[in-house]
């Protein structure tokens, strides 16, 4: 369900946080499902616990989850949004992101600059 770059800059607890988002938002993750438990998290990704346990509490944090002893991680944020006019931009940045050869990287890299 998850999938993690190590090699990527982007701190691997926020990897998760954005992946958990994208599926909340494309409503793959549906109010009231049941995320992984932390430490089976952290070891299907091969990363430390505490690194799950921090995107878990940024997604508590923004509202997208409920973290409960016993009862585990629950999607608690908002469903399925339409996100046709954002894909539609996103498929015209990457044609001029490769007409003008930049690396995926450098393309993040400018889209994490222009939302800030």
């Amino acid at each position: 369900m998850f999938r993690i770059d190590p090699s990527s800059d982007e701190p691997l607890f926020e990897q998760l946080v954005a992946q958990v988002r994208v599926g909340v938002a494309k409503g793959h993750l549906a109010h009231g499902e049941r995320l992984p438990a932390a430490r089976e998290l952290a070891e299907a990704l091969d990363v430390n616990v505490h690194t799950v346990l921090k995107a878990y509490q940024v997604l508590r944090d923004e509202g997208l989850v409920d973290l409960r002893r016993g009862r585990g991680t629950v999607v608690t944020g908002r469903t399925e949004q339409d996100l046709s006019a954002v894909e539609r931009a996103m498929a015209e940045l990457i044609r001029a992101a490769r007409a003008a050869h930049l690396s995926p990287d450098a393309t993040a890299t400018l889209v994490k600059e222009a939302m800030r």
